[in-house]
């Protein structure tokens, strides 16, 4: 299953090679143009997602589309012997890099560049694995989950935090003005790359979200799916397991 969207529609390259291209491009301003969208209001729902991986008393996990490794920093925390960031912009990896060594979690946390759709790891390897506002970006969603689910441990917790849509009025209006039309002219006004936050705007509107993505998580394979709109719905957290 492919997200049609891709960020460069003039270009012939697949939705992965342009992802790739536009977060290497972007990678050196992504955190604070990201805190100034979210209004910093993504740090809360990661330390949610933190204190649910954290009740599984992890010794590995598996951080997927980590970017800057922002989530994989607050999963440290966790105390898990080895965290291992994967992401396919190595531009955004280089930022991560930086921030983990600062930090002094370097024995800790490794940060890698592959991709979500063919993980290097073996099965039945992470005892957690997490995706935050990426899984949409996916080029291929139920290939990505298949190999998550297969490099998962049984037993294990698989958890996605992703842009949703508000339900309600006036939420679900509010919504669509900030994402159609602020989001975008934020991005234009700071950003080196004028259509990447056009992009992002565009994917989360068609992503499925909310009992739709519950349902291909059951598809695939997993067990105890469950979602958790945050901040009346413009986010969601999904947990899974495998049997």
């Amino acid at each position: 299953m492919s997200i049609s969207t891709k960020p460069y529609k003039n270009s012939d390259s697949s939705k992965k090679e342009q992802v790739s291209k536009m977060f290497d491009t972007i990678s050196h301003e992504y955190d604070n143009l990201n805190r100034v969208i979210s209004f910093g209001i993504d740090v809360q729902w990661r330390k949610k997602m933190v204190k649910m991986a954290n009740a599984m008393q992890p010794k590995k996990i598996l951080d997927i589309a980590t970017g800057t490794g922002d989530l994989a920093i607050l999963l440290a925390t966790t105390k898990a012997e080895k965290i291992i960031g994967l992401d396919i912009s190595a531009g955004m990896l280089e930022v991560g890099k930086q921030k983990v060594a600062q930090k002094g979690l370097s024995p800790q946390i490794e940060l890698v560049l592959g991709d979500s759709e063919s993980i290097p790891y073996e099965d039945n390897t992470f005892d957690v694995i997490t995706v935050s506002f990426g899984i949409r970006n996916f080029e291929d969603l139920e290939k990505g989950l298949y190999e998550i689910l297969r490099v998962l441990k049984p037993g294990g917790l698989f958890l996605i935090l992703e842009t949703s849509v508000p339900e309600k009025f006036p939420f679900k209006q509010g919504y669509h003005f900030y994402t159609g039309t602020i989001m975008p002219l934020i991005g234009k006004l700071f950003s080196k790359d004028k259509v990447a936050y056009q992009y992002l705007a565009d994917s989360a509107s068609i992503f499925p979200y909310g009992e739709r993505l519950n349902n291909i998580l059951s598809k695939v394979g997993f067990i105890n799916v469950k979602h958790a709109p945050q901040t009346m719905g413009v986010a969601t957290i999904y947990s899974a397991s495998k049997k």
